[in-house]
């Protein structure tokens, strides 16, 4: 299926620095993609470039089919929101929503009509004759979505839109956003560094480090399913083993041997990556592999559950962090210095050189 937007060979340098390099992505239409990287990964700066904010030194970028290349950003096709909102103050909500209407010179009785269907659609109704002073943070940030929909784009982008509200509403609206385009299937990219931001609404995720693309698959195979060291040290909590590969399907952590499908050479130095959550606590049976006894650390208490650190001769001495349950604890009464019997669930682990 040809790409709704296709990104080929896309690479900027500022001066001697290169924040973008050999940059091929394609989006389908109606899809909902996050950048997602570290500040200065140029997640930001890819976003401007398709927007034509920013032109590119190299590369080619096409939309429905049609080389956008070098258009100017009225040309482009989308509608864009920034973190800072961008309302004009002195202009009123109406007026805000309607801008990009009244310069396409639609007749007034239409763009009252759009701007009293999008301020429905953002959930202020009646809203019209406020000025952006007079509302929440949430609140022009559903308006600036208002007016980056009012013309109807083919393409929606969102840079941070949520980094400058308080964590509540930053939850509600983030789902609003994804409810939102959904309803319209308009095909969106949404700039980010919050992972769980990522995670929640994506489609897919395009992970950006240094530059260049390191991973891009849906949610759960970046978190599943890292491609790269750096993806799974930034996607999610991990805990990170020395290893040495041995043979039999075994890993080695100092002279205790563990279960774990490879296809590397016996000897190899590596290193194992795993999830806290796929360090089982229950249940264990009789026979399970990768079983060791661990000594409870530090618990830290994160509401419904807790990040529970332990230690164990098996694994070298090296700490493990473990998700337990706040019942689970207290049902075991496991508290700091506690004993209690852990398993490795082979499956989960990665393994990188």
């Amino acid at each position: 299926m040809t790409p709704y937007l296709k990104l080929e060979g896309i690479r900027k340098d500022f001066g001697s620095f290169t924040a973008l390099r050999d940059i091929d992505l394609g989006i389908a239409k109606g899809e909902f993609v996050c950048f997602l990287g570290p500040s200065g990964c140029g997640k930001t700066t890819l976003l401007r470039i398709i927007a034509g904010l920013e032109a590119q030194s190299a590369g080619r970028i096409e939309l429905a089919g049609r080389d956008i290349s070098v258009l100017p950003p009225a040309q482009r096709d989308y509608g864009i929101v920034f973190q800072s909102y961008a309302l004009f103050p002195n202009l009123t909500v109406a007026d805000n929503v309607a801008y990009g209407l009244v310069n396409r010179k639609m007749p007034r009785a239409q763009v009252r009509e759009r701007v009293d269907e999008l301020l429905k659609l953002v959930g202020l109704p009646g809203s019209q004759t406020k000025y952006p002073a007079q509302l929440s943070g949430g609140q022009q940030q559903r308006i600036a979505l208002a007016r980056a929909l009012a013309t109807k784009p083919g393409l929606l982008l969102l840079d941070e839109p949520l980094s400058a509200l308080d964590a509540i509403v930053r939850v509600h609206l983030r789902q609003e956003i994804r409810a939102l385009q959904r309803q319209l299937g308009v095909t969106t990219i949404m700039v980010t560094h919050d992972q769980e931001e990522a995670l929640a609404v994506a489609d897919r995720i395009v992970v950006m480090n240094h530059g260049v693309i390191e991973h891009v698959g849906t949610p759960l195979e970046v978190y599943r399913h890292p491609g790269t060291p750096f993806v799974a040290d930034f996607v999610g909590r991990i805990n990170v083993l020395p290893a040495r590969l041995a043979e039999g399907e075994r890993v080695l952590f100092g002279a205790t041997p563990f279960h774990c499908p490879h296809a590397g050479a016996p000897g190899t130095e590596v290193k194992i990556y795993l999830r806290p959550e796929d360090v089982l606590a229950r249940p264990i049976a009789p026979g399970d592999n990768n079983v060791f006894e661990a000594q409870i650390d530090k618990i830290e208490f994160l509401g419904s559950y807790c990040l529970v650190q332990v230690r164990a001769a098996a694994l070298g001495e090296h700490l493990l962090s473990v998700v337990l349950s706040l019942n689970f604890l207290s049902e075991q009464q496991l508290e700091v210095g506690a004993r209690l019997p852990l398993r490795l669930l082979p499956e989960r682990m990665r393994i990188f050189s």
